[in-house]
C-alpha cells in the first residue's frame, strides 16, 4: 500500500524557479560550445519537463502541465534557452504521428460495434451535439462582449471551441481509471468508449480543418475517398505480407518495435504521395492526399488484431512518450505573452463551457441510452476537462490562419485549468452525483425504483454487488447448481447488466449497497447465505466492514461471506460480524502451491484437466462479464 508523502516542505515558487535556474545554468553554457542547436534544443526542452515533472507528479498535478510550462520557461517568455524552436517543432511533429498511431492500434472495431448502444447512440450523438452547444455559447459570449475582439477575429472561431470543448483526455482519464483499477467499472468501460469515439470525431475534423477556409464539399469527398482507397491498401496487405513478417520477427521482439515503425511509415509516405502517384499515372491531381495524422492511424488499426499488437503497443508507447513530451513542450513554446486579460477571461470560460456541456449533453445522452443515473452522472463529471486533442487542433488552426496565437494561449490555459480540475472531480464525482441528485430527480431523470421483495418471498443466496466474482459464481451456478440460481437475489445499481441476470435464471433488484434502508426494504433478513462481492477498491459510500456490520443487524441468523483486499482487513471484517472472508490472492495462491506441487509430481496435465472440469472452463464460456 503506498503512503501518501505528503506536502513538500519548504517548496515555494522562489524555490523552485531557483532550482529551474540552476538546472538550465549548463545548458545556457553548452549553447555556447559546439554543441549542435537541434541537441541542445531537445536536450534543454527534456531537461526541463524532466525536471518540472518531477516536481508536478510529487505535488499530484498531471504531468502535461509540466511540458507546457517547461516550454514557457526554456521559450521567449522565459530564459529563451531554445535557439531554434523549429527544432522541437519538428521532433514534436514525429510524436503526433506516432500518438495517432497508437491510438490506431488500440482502437477495436469489433469490440466498439459488440458495446452496446449507451456507447455507441452516445458516441455518435455527443460529439455534433457538443459542437452546436459550443458554438451556441461563443454566440452568448459575444452577444455579452465577454472575450472582447478575440472571438469576433475569425468567422471559425466559435467552431473550433464547439471541436475542443466536444473532446475529453484520453491521457488523463485512462490513467486515473488505470491508477484506480476502476478501468473496468461501468464508469470506466463507458468513459472508454466515448473516448474512442472521440478519437475518431478528432481524425474527421483533421481531416476536415484545410478545407475549412474555403469549404469544397468535392474537395472533402475526394480527401475522403483518399482515405477509403488507402484503407482498402492497408488492410490488404495486411492480411496478406504484414501478418506473416510480423511472426517471422515474432522472437526477437527488438525488431517488433522497428517492424512497427516501419509499417507506420511505409502507409504514412503512400498516403501522403497518393496525388504524386495519380498525377504520374494519370496526369491529373485528385486532391487525395491523406495527411500523415490520418495515415498513421490507419497504420495503426490495421495491424490491431495481430497476435502481437500487444507487445506493438507496449513498445511504440515508450518511444511515443518521448515525442508527445517534446509536443507539449513545442506547445508551450509556441505560447505568446498575452496581450489582454480577455486572454485568461476566454480561458476561464472555455474550461467552464467543458463542464457544463457534460451535464447538458453527455448525462442526458447516457441517461436515455440506459446508464443509470449514478453511473452517467459519474461518467460525465470524470470527462470534464479538455483533449490533448484541443491543443493539436488550436495548433493547427494558428497554422491554417483560422485562429489567432492569443486564442491558441485560451485554449492552453483553459486545458491546464481543466487538466488541475480533473484529480479532484474524478475523487469527488460519486460525491458531487450525491449532491446533485435531488436536482436531477427534479427535471425528470429518475434513479430506477428501489423494490421491495414479496410478501414472505425467501432467498437462500443474496449476492451483494455484481462485478466479476458474482459474474463467474452465476455461472458456475448455472452450471451445477441451476436450483440454487433461481433462488439466488442479486443487489446492484448498474441496471444494464439487469436484464442479462435475469437470463440466466437469478433474481435482481436495483440498490445502493451504500443506504441501510435499502437493504432493508430488500429483505435481506429473509435470506440464508449473503455474500459481499464487491471489493472496497469499487465500493463507493461504504466498505465490506461497515457492509458487514449493517447486514449482521438485520440478518442475525444468516451466514455471511465477504472479501478483502488486504490482509491486516480480514479480521476486522470478521470482527464486523462475517463468517468467511476471502482474499482472492490466497486462493489464487492455494491454487498455485497445487499446480507447481503437481509439476513436480509430473501430474501437471492431471492436475489442469481437474481445474478446468471444476471451474467449467471452455473456449466458448460466456459469462455476464467475460
Amino acid at each position: 500500500m503506498s503512503r501518501n508523502p505528503g506536502p513538500l516542505p519548504g517548496l515555494s515558487l522562489r524555490s523552485i524557479l531557483f532550482t529551474a535556474g540552476l538546472l538550465l545554468a549548463p545548458a545556457a553554457w553548452a549553447a555556447g560550445g559546439d554543441m549542435p542547436s537541434l541537441v541542445h534544443d531537445i536536450g534543454i526542452s527534456l531537461l526541463a519537463a524532466g525536471a518540472l515533472g518531477v516536481i508536478f507528479t510529487r505535488l499530484k498535478i498531471p504531468s502535461i502541465a509540466a511540458f507546457l510550462l517547461a516550454g514557457v520557461l526554456v521559450g521567449p517568455l522565459g530564459l529563451q534557452q531554445v535557439t531554434d524552436p523549429a527544432n522541437v517543432d519538428t521532433i514534436a511533429q514525429l510524436g503526433f504521428i506516432l500518438l495517432l498511431f497508437l491510438i490506431g492500434l488500440e482502437i477495436d472495431f469489433k469490440k466498439i460495434m459488440a458495446s452496446g448502444k449507451p456507447i455507441i447512440v452516445s458516441g455518435l450523438l455527443q460529439f455534433p451535439l457538443t459542437i452546436l452547444f459550443g458554438i451556441a455559447a461563443v454566440k452568448v459570449m459575444l452577444f455579452f462582449g465577454i472575450g472582447g475582439s478575440l472571438l469576433a477575429d475569425s468567422p471559425h472561431v466559435a467552431m473550433y471551441i464547439g471541436v475542443i470543448v466536444a473532446c475529453s483526455s484520453t491521457l488523463l482519464v485512462v490513467k486515473l481509471f488505470q491508477e484506480n483499477f476502476e478501468l473496468d467499472t461501468v464508469p470506466g468501460r463507458l468513459s472508454l468508449g466515448i473516448l474512442i469515439f472521440q478519437d475518431i470525431w478528432v481524425i474527421i475534423a483533421i481531416l476536415i480543418q484545410p478545407n475549412l477556409q474555403n469549404p469544397d464539399l468535392g474537395m472533402i469527398a475526394m480527401s475522403f475517398l483518399g482515405i477509403l482507397l488507402l484503407s482498402l491498401f492497408t488492410v490488404i496487405t495486411a492480411l496478406s505480407v504484414v501478418g506473416r513478417a510480423f511472426n517471422w520477427i515474432a522472437k526477437t521482439p527488438e525488431m517488433t518495435l522497428l517492424g512497427a515503425l516501419a509499417w507506420c511509415f511505409i502507409v504514412v509516405f503512400v498516403g501522403v504521395n497518393l496525388d504524386n502517384f495519380f498525377m504520374a499515372t494519370y496526369g491529373s491531381n485528385f486532391h487525395m492526399a491523406v495527411g500523415p495524422g490520418m495515415a498513421a492511424l490507419i497504420a495503426g488499426a490495421s495491424i490491431a488484431n495481430l497476435p502481437s499488437s500487444t507487445e506493438i503497443i507496449t513498445k511504440v508507447a515508450t518511444v511515443k512518450d518521448f515525442f508527445i513530451t517534446l509536443f507539449f513542450v513545442a506547445l508551450g513554446i509556441s505560447i505568446p505573452m498575452p496581450e489582454s486579460l480577455d486572454v485568461l477571461v476566454i480561458a476561464v470560460s472555455i474550461a467552464v463551457i467543458a463542464i457544463i456541456v457534460r451535464q447538458v449533453i453527455f448525462f442526458p445522452l447516457f441517461y436515455f441510452t440506459g446508464v443509470d443515473q449514478r453511473n452517467a452522472e459519474v461518467s460525465s463529471v470524470r470527462l470534464a476537462q479538455i483533449s490533448e486533442f484541443g491543443l493539436v487542433l488550436s495548433f493547427l488552426g494558428v497554422q491554417y490562419g483560422h485562429l489567432s496565437p492569443n486564442l491558441t494561449s485560451a485554449v492552453i490555459f483553459a486545458f491546464i485549468i481543466t487538466a488541475l480540475a480533473t484529480p479532484i472531480l474524478y475523487k469527488r464525482a460519486y460525491g458531487i452525483h450525491a449532491a446533485v441528485q435531488p436536482l436531477l430527480e427534479k427535471f425528470g431523470f429518475k434513479a430506477p425504483p428501489e423494490h421491495k421483495l414479496e410478501a414472505g418471498k425467501q432467498y437462500k443466496v443474496a449476492l451483494l454487488g455484481f462485478h466479476r466474482d458474482a459474474s463467474s459464481l452465476l455461472y458456475n451456478l448455472s452450471e451445477n447448481a441451476p436450483d440454487l440460481l433461481h433462488e439466488t437475489l442479486v443487489i446492484d445499481f448498474n441496471v444494464a447488466l439487469h436484464e442479462s441476470i435475469r437470463a440466466l435464471g437469478a433474481t435482481v433488484k436495483y440498490g445502493d449497497l451504500a443506504n441501510p434502508e435499502t437493504l432493508h426494504h430488500l429483505g435481506l433478513n429473509r435470506c440464508q447465505v449473503i455474500v459481499c462481492t464487491i471489493p472496497d477498491d469499487l465500493l463507493r459510500g461504504i466498505d465490506n466492514r461497515s457492509l458487514v456490520h449493517i447486514v449482521r443487524e438485520m440478518a442475525p441468523q444468516a451466514a455471511i461471506i465477504a472479501n478483502a483486499i488486504a490482509i491486516d482487513e480480514i479480521h476486522k471484517i470478521y470482527e464486523a460480524g462475517a463468517d468467511y472472508v476471502y482474499l482472492n490472492r490466497f486462493e489464487a495462491a492455494w491454487t498455485l502451491q497445487r499446480a507447481i506441487q503437481a509439476g513436480i509430481d509430473q501430474q501437471i496435465d492431471v492436475f489442469r484437466n481437474e481445474r478446468q472440469s471444476r471451474n467449467h472452463y471452455s473456449p466458448d464460456r460466456k459469462e455476464i462479464l467475460s
